[in-house]
């Protein structure tokens, strides 16, 4: 029995091995010079910090601070109109009644199942024909109707969310008299911090990989996010820097990185948590 433990142990380690290699090589690389990169070394002989440095200088006239801004910009607009928009559509399906409400849920459902890629085309030329393609809009207003990456399944999860609230709660204060909007604002908006921490980090880190978006609607090198400006470092005559990119994209896992491992317990929680705590 330990022999068989031993041994199915050794078989992790070995398949985690090949699985974080491709990672510890491009860790490797963002310190290597570019006659090293085509080396089976791991790690760099000679390491150089000059990939970071020139790297971050790279773009002529702009440097990665500006796309950093650019990219948090835009992050922080589509982050705070989910959280509001995503917060009160699923409080109206979870407390309130009106007509068809099921059904209407059920289409947010199906949403779920649905390619973004076959909503591509038509939603360009929408945004297009609203002059708002090189702006941030096309990210940020669906965001502000429970649209946009995720919105749906936000929307569910805050649903499941509410309906695990007593709707006791909405009684007494409706007996103080408070209103709709007020028993969402002082009584479940307070109570959903935990989903909606998740939202928060699910938003983030979805919109911050959204390199087709960003390439679809940003064309202005004043607006590229950090995505699209290391594609630049691609696309390029001469020969491809290839240790200032590795570098750049090093530093441009940085924050999705940080946001995961700080707050994970949170994602955790607000998957889990249906309801008050005891």
């Amino acid at each position: 029995m330990m022999k068989k433990k031993w041994f199915s142990h050794i078989i992790l380690v070995i398949i985690c091995l090949f699985i974080i290699y491709p990672i510890f090589w491009w860790f490797g690389a963002a310190f290597k010079t570019n006659s090293e990169i085509d080396s089976i070394n791991l790690f760099p002989i000679n390491p150089t910090l000059s990939n970071f440095t020139e790297g971050w200088h790279a773009i002529p006239g702009f440097t990665f601070t500006h796309f950093f801004m650019n990219t948090f910009e835009l992050i922080l607009g589509v982050l705070f109109t989910t959280i509001i928009s995503c917060s009160l559509v699923a409080f109206a399906f979870a407390r309130l009644d009106f007509p068809l409400r099921k059904f209407w849920f059920s289409i947010v459902l199906v949403t779920l199942m649905l390619p973004s890629q076959i909503t591509l085309v038509p939603q360009y030329d929408l945004f297009n024909s609203f002059g708002w393609v090189n702006t941030y809009l096309p990210f940020i207003v669906p965001h502000s109707l429970a649209g946009g990456i995720g919105g749906s399944f936000f929307i569910f999860l805050l649903v499941q969310f509410i309906r695990g609230i007593p709707r006791e709660l909405d009684e007494a204060a409706k007996m103080d008299g408070c209103s709709w909007f007020g028993i969402y604002f002082r009584i479940i908006l307070p109570l959903m911090k935990p989903p909606l921490v998740t939202v928060g980090i699910y938003c983030f880190l979805w919109n911050w990989d959204d390199f087709l978006g960003h390439l679809i609607y940003i064309n202005s090198v004043d607006k590229y996010t950090v995505g699209l400006a290391l594609k630049m470092l691609v696309d390029t005559s001469t020969s491809v820097p290839w240790g200032q990119l590795f570098a750049m994209s090093l530093l441009s896992v940085v924050p999705a990185i940080l946001i995961f491992f700080f707050a994970q317990r949170y994602i955790v929680e607000g998957v889990a948590t249906s309801g008050l705590k005891g």
